[in-house]
């Protein structure tokens, strides 16, 4: 993977136990285990990843940190009303700060930058949400949103494309894979087993627990099993797509710029960009003086597909160069180097979706987490209050999104791409075990998250 250096893994090649197991060695799964041992050290903890870790979407989306926990705001007070959507605005806010003094202290270097990130408009239409997430943030209580003219933000990043813009303090870039795998680092110093190119064939009930089989030849007999395995979910446990639609996003990243390209965009704040269309464009410079150019216009392959076949797409590559000489005409003539497709997983209300399954003679159930390390932080900490029967529960836990029909996904996967796809309003009906239900037999837990 680029930026990780070559190092030795751990297949689950043999048989043994374990308190809790995680499946799926990305944020979710990762953050949940460093989170189980902090609240209980002394239970063993095992995850179990079919790559290796930040193989999915945690090691290859755009690595852009907001404050959101919903996909916007404006969707956070239109899923769950105003007063959960302040709190859940507090919780964000949170949030960042806790995972960047994590960073700090444990010495997780990820190439974060504190840069915060711009949001620009493209038409009038766009300039018009603008000022709607400005006024949406001062309801919500939060501050450091400013609305910067076409002159302003034209003088920040030179696209002649750029008529307004929402500056955003807060926020900030990273490397997603250096992340991730500092995470896998830092569990395994905690006292959590990583095994690594295991994928998890089955999950069967014994005895009262669960026991994950492993391609690698080996198994886990575990109490508990939390499953952080995002897109790839349906491949364990089909009867759960009808709650989400696997998609695949495209990033390409660049040569590194001479000083002239540097000059001829601009960008000396360094910070993250989205843009206001319906299929938008998202990019950040990177460390080593790169750029990431990334597209939402999501594919959704046939049948649910999730496999490396669909890792590559000529069509969206080439749609990305074009949109870029569109913007950056002065910086038209950059090359390409480094081309890559990313399997993410959207809930038709396009946030965090948790559910618990009881095992017993049922079938074992998987999961869906995304990429984004400030949802997945947060969807960690919901997921290690469930494994160990602590949680309390809130709008986000209690209501599910809007099931998809199968005739409808590859419909909706490409509305899902768009904040302003479908969503499963108030009244959306809760899964028959909801997040939380009961202290008692061994659980499966779920959560569907969207990748931004």
């Amino acid at each position: 993977m680029r930026g990780l250096a070559p190092r030795e893994v751990t297949p689950l090649a043999a048989p043994a136990t374990a308190d809790i197991v995680v499946v799926g060695a990305g944020f979710t799964g990762l953050w949940c285990a460093l989170f189980l041992k902090e609240l209980a050290p002394e239970r063993e903890v095992a995850v179990v990843e079919q790559g290796i870790a930040a193989y999915g979407a945690s090691g290859r989306n755009a690595g852009m940190l907001s404050e959101t926990v919903d996909h916007s705001h404006a969707l956070a007070i239109q899923h769950f009303g105003m007063d959960e959507a302040r709190r859940l605005a507090r919780v964000g806010e949170e949030n960042v700060a806790e995972m960047l003094a994590f960073l700090a202290e444990r010495n997780i270097a990820c190439d974060w930058e504190p840069r915060g990130r711009l949001m620009v408009a493209l038409t009038d239409g766009h300039i018009e949400e603008c000022h709607k997430n400005i006024a949406i943030a001062e309801e919500l209580g939060i501050t450091g949103f400013r609305y910067l003219s076409g002159e302003e933000v034209r003088a920040e990043v030179h696209s002649p494309l750029y008529r307004g813009a929402v500056e955003v303090a807060r926020g900030g870039i990273c490397d997603p894979a250096k992340l991730t795998d500092g995470l896998r680092r830092e569990a395994v110093r905690l006292g959590v087993r990583v095994y690594e190119r295991s994928a998890v064939r089955a999950i069967e009930a014994e005895g009262g627990k669960l026991r994950v089989r492993s391609a690698a030849g080996g198994s886990l007999l575990a109490g508990h099993v939390v499953l952080a395995t995002s897109a790839y979910t349906h491949h364990l446990l089909p009867r759960v797509l009808h709650r989400f639609i696997p998609l695949y996003d495209y990033i390409m990243v660049s040569e590194r710029l001479t000083a002239a390209q540097w000059a001829a965009i601009g960008w000396r704040k360094r910070q993250g960009i989205t843009d206001g269309r319906t299929f938008f464009n998202y990019y950040r410079p990177t460390a080593d003086g790169r750029v990431l150019w990334g597209t939402s216009e999501a594919a959704y392959h046939g049948h649910n597909r999730v496999d490396p076949a669909c890792d590559h797409s000529p069509s969206h590559y080439a749609s990305l160069e074009s949109g870029w000489k569109r913007h950056f005409p002065d910086a038209a003539d950059l090359r390409w180097e480094y081309r890559w497709g990313g399997a993410i997983c959207s809930t038709t209300r396009l946030t965090p979706f948790f559910t618990a399954v009881p095992t017993g003679r049922a079938s074992p159930t998987a999961s869906g987490s995304p990429g984004t390390p400030r949802r997945t932080r947060i969807a960690y900490r919901i997921l290690a209050h469930m494994a160990l029967n602590r949680l309390r529960r809130r709008a986000l836990l209690r209501q599910a999104p809007l099931p998809v029909s199968a005739g409808a996904a590859p419909r909706l996967g490409g509305e899902l791409s768009d904040a302003r796809a479908p969503q499963g309003g108030r009244g959306a009906s809760a899964e028959p075990h909801a997040a939380g239900a009961g202290s008692d037999g061994y659980w499966v837990f779920v959560v569907g998250l969207d990748l931004v």
